[in-house]
C-alpha cells in the first residue's frame, strides 16, 4: 500500500495539481486583498461612502451600528455586505483566470501550431490515388502521370 501511495504521490499530474493550489491559494490572497483594500472602498465611495463590511441583519430585530457590536452582543447576524464582498472576490478571481488561461493557451498553440511541410504526394489524374510526388507512372493504374 505505501509503495502505491509513493507511486500515486509522485506521478507529475498530481505534483503539477500541488503547485496550481499553493499558487491558487497565494493568488486567492493577492485578489482578496485587492477587493478588500481597493476595489470596496472605491465602490463604497461611489455609493455613498457605505461600508460593506458593516451590511447586515441583526436576527433579534434590534439595531447595532457596526457588525463587530453585534457579534460583541452575541447577536446572531445575516452578514450580506460581507457576502458581496465574498461574491466579488470570486468574480474577480474568475475573470482574472479567464484571462489568464486564454493567454496561456494562445501561447501555447503558437508553440504546437505545426510548421508546413512539403508536399510529398500527389493525385493521378487517372485513378485518382495518392502517389508519390516523384513518380511518373502511377502504382496502382500503370498510368503515365504527366510531369
Amino acid at each position: 500500500m505505501l509503495k502505491e501511495f509513493k507511486e500515486f504521490a509522485l506521478k507529475g499530474n498530481i505534483i503539477d495539481m500541488s503547485v496550481g493550489v499553493i499558487i491558487g491559494g497565494a493568488f486567492s490572497k493577492i485578489i482578496n486583498s485587492i477587493v478588500t483594500d481597493i476595489v470596496m472602498p472605491l465602490i463604497s465611495l461611489a455609493t455613498g461612502k457605505i461600508d460593506f463590511t458593516n451590511l447586515f441583519i441583526a436576527l433579534n430585530g434590534e439595531h447595532y451600528n457596526t457588525l463587530a457590536e453585534a457579534q460583541a452582543a452575541g447577536v446572531s447576524t445575516l452578514n450580506y455586505g460581507l457576502f458581496l464582498t465574498t461574491v466579488l472576490n470570486f468574480l474577480i478571481v474568475a475573470i482574472s483566470i479567464f484571462f489568464f488561461v486564454r493567454q496561456i493557451s494562445k501561447i501555447g498553440d503558437k508553440i504546437r501550431k505545426p510548421k508546413k511541410q512539403a508536399k510529398t504526394t500527389k493525385s493521378c489524374p487517372a485513378c485518382f490515388s495518392e502517389i508519390n510526388i516523384k513518380a511518373t507512372r502511377c502504382p496502382h493504374c500503370t498510368s503515365r502521370i504527366p510531369s
